[in-house]
């Protein structure tokens, strides 16, 4: 619609004739795209992208719809025609289109007052459940009831889980890391339950398939069939964040080398071609190169042999896929779904990974080779919330892998955005390009960010993290809290008024910020013992019970803060220096298992200036203490890497 539309000249004049045209980056504004495409589903019945919406100049909708061609086709309006119609009606008939709007705004607003209408009473819901009884223990009711919402999503995923090629539903298949990380959790409690098999299928399938670059690496950003052989080309930052830490995770469960070495890959990407010269992290690559979907990507067999010799090629094409007839528009997207890898395996006595690692030297070849085409568009605007992904995944990577490239990049990512990305009164702001930051900061923003200092806080002990990410909590407290209606809005109370605040908790392509928010309360509360969070965390959790009730799987990752809350507290204080030898042995230690409702602290001195009761922790300075505690009962502390790995069996 771009190209034959808002660049055609003859488009454009009859636009400007009738409308003040505004183009909107859904991107750096989600407040607008929120709120317009609810404007859209209520119109219509269907959203999507791109989003056309008519208003009057007070910003009041009156038409919606999604894409036009630009002249009439296949029975679907086109502009030119929708543009004159539109023209004459509002010249001839302007107060029966405004009336229409101020119904239409009226309709939609009264039915989301209904939806974000009050549930929370002082941190209970109603009468009937109450987080907790006594501190630290859920309490009997809450317990039910969250444990019936989480089954009923689990039996919604597995009902719809392709057993097949993996993944949920029909074409279009999404990546959605975040029921594969549900399902992680789910798996722990219920390893009875098919949950692990369904996260190992899903995340086997994608990196077989062509919707990941064989060649380049990265995900893109869905498959267009069910078997995840053909993308849409494009690549998002966040897609390929969320998959790292899925992938990561699903190592500490089982530690499939094949998982680490996933996330090791989608990190060389990120870190070779989505982050600036400053460590800020771009937002997307595109699907088309010189105008074509796929360009960049695909191969004919010349082509490979072009670059690796025919003997090479051979094996290559027979390897990924790669045929005279081709996969994808004549040509080939490289992939492990359809070749004959297994076949090359057993004739030469070797496995598959042996074959995979004999053709290294190929695939490096042929990136070279890719490398000098025309690239695909890089998006290079820098979103603080998906930088934010990105710095839980690479913090999550340093825990796990060990790789202190990932811990630098996290760092030199969030020192970034805390240089560049945040205003002289403390205001955080959504996005930087080239030199010039803007917009006030949304909830995704402050919760995406939060949860990356978090992480890096668990991966490195500097108690700057924690700090920032407590200041962040309160600050996003004051800014976007519905106090009528629970939970936070999507905009800041600073922010432009439009007419109505939105605010969203639905999973998508990407976790809310809502979802993330629960979790990152019950984070800060596990971690500081302090009262106030806890409640906020109680509030968050009951706030969207007639959502979670009214389709429990399309909130996943809000899930995951009810599983959280489900299970006790459980810490692990190390106090010593943050230079000891002996500190980073034993976080890898505590990291190389899946532990997902554990907190890790640091008393390295700094740390009772933010958590007084830690002071009961002493340091020595010639050894690391480590002190195991569940349900505020500590283990006796152990200093001897022995007594601490044995400790942990219990733990």
């Amino acid at each position: 619609m771009e190209k034959e539309s808002f660049e055609d000249h003859e488009v454009a004049a009859l636009l400007n004739r009738h409308f003040v045209c505004i183009k909107v980056d859904r991107e750096e504004r989600p407040d607008v795209d929120h709120l317009y495409m609810a404007f859209c589903q209520a119109l219509t019945g269907a959203g999507g992208w791109p989003l056309t919406i008519i208003m009057t100049p007070e910003k009041k909708p009156f038409f919606a719809g999604t894409y036009f061609p630009k002249t009439e086709r296949y029975g679907r309006p086109g502009l030119m025609e929708l543009s004159e119609q539109v023209g004459t009606l509002w010249k001839n008939g302007e107060d029966k289109l405004r009336e229409s709007a101020e119904k239409i705004v009226s309709a939609v607003h009264s039915g989301r007052t209904k939806t974000n209408k009050p549930t929370t009473q002082t941190g209970t819901l109603a009468s009937d459940v109450s987080l907790q009884n006594v501190k630290g223990s859920p309490s009997e009711t809450f317990q039910t009831w969250a444990n019936q919402i989480i089954k009923q999503a689990y039996d919604t995923l597995a009902h719809s889980f392709d057993a097949r090629y993996g993944g949920f539903g029909q074409a279009p298949k999404f990546p959605t890391p975040h029921n594969l990380t549900f399902l992680l959790r789910y798996a722990e409690d219920h390893p009875q339950d098919k949950a692990l098999q369904m996260v190992h299928k899903t995340l086997d399938g994608m990196s077989l398939g062509g919707i990941y670059d064989h060649i380049g690496y990265g995900f893109a950003r869905y498959s267009t069939d069910e078997m995840w052989l053909i993308p849409h080309f494009e690549k998002m930052l966040y897609d390929n964040a969320l998959l790292a830490l899925a992938y990561i995770e699903s190592y500490q469960v089982e530690h499939r080398p094949e998982d680490a070495q996933k996330a090791k890959e989608i990190f060389t990407y990120v870190l070779r071609d989505m982050t600036s010269p400053e460590g800020g992290f771009f937002s997307a690559e595109d699907a088309d190169a010189e105008g074509v979907e796929g360009k960049f990507h695909v191969w004919t067999p010349q082509e490979v042999e072009a670059v690796l010799g025919k003997k090479t090629a051979t094996k290559y094409c027979a390897v990924y896929d790669i045929s005279a007839k081709g996969n994808f528009e004549g040509k080939n997207n490289p992939n492990l779904l359809l070749g004959a890898l297994s076949k090359i395996a057993q004739d030469n006595s070797q496995t598959q990974d042996e074959v995979l690692s004999s053709l290294e030297g190929a695939r490096q070849s042929l990136f070279a080779a890719r490398e000098q085409r025309i690239h695909p568009h890089k998006d290079d605007k820098i979103l603080t919330a998906w930088n934010g992904l990105m710095i839980a995944a690479l913090a999550k990577g340093a825990q796990v892998l060990g790789e202190n490239s990932y811990l630098e990049a996290a760092d030199k990512a969030a020192e970034f955005i805390l240089t560049h990305l945040v205003q002289n009164d403390g205001r955080l702001l959504a996005r930087y390009r080239e030199g010039d930051a803007a917009y006030p900061g949304y909830l995704d923003d402050y919760a995406f960010f939060i949860w990356g200092l978090l992480e890096l806080y668990s991966a490195s002990g500097k108690p700057l993290y924690l700090k920032t990410a407590l200041h962040l909590q309160g600050e996003l407290e004051r800014l976007f809290t519905d106090e009528e209606g629970g939970g936070y809005f999507l905009t800041g109370s600073d922010a432009e008024e439009l007419i109505f605040r939105p605010k969203e908790s639905y999973d998508g392509a990407l976790p809310s910020g809502n979802s993330i928010t629960a979790l990152n309360l019950l984070r800060l509360a596990r971690l500081t013992g302090a009262e106030h969070w806890e409640k906020k965390a109680e509030q968050q959790l009951l706030a969207f019970r007639p959502v979670l009730e009214e389709h429990p799987s399309g909130y996943t990752a809000f899930l995951q803060a009810l599983q959280f809350a489900l299970h006790p507290s459980q810490e692990l204080i190390l106090a010593g220096s943050l230079e000891n030898s002996a500190l980073p042995e034993m976080r890898q230690i505590f990291f190389s298992e899946f532990r997902p409702y554990s907190s890790l602290l640091y008393q390295e001195g700094n740390l009772p200036e933010m958590i007084p009761w830690t002071k009961d922790y002493p340091i020595d300075p010639s050894h690391v203490t480590a002190y195991l505690c569940q349900n505020f009962t500590c283990q006796r502390p152990v200093r001897q890497i022995e007594e601490f790995k044995t400790l942990l069996k219990k733990f």
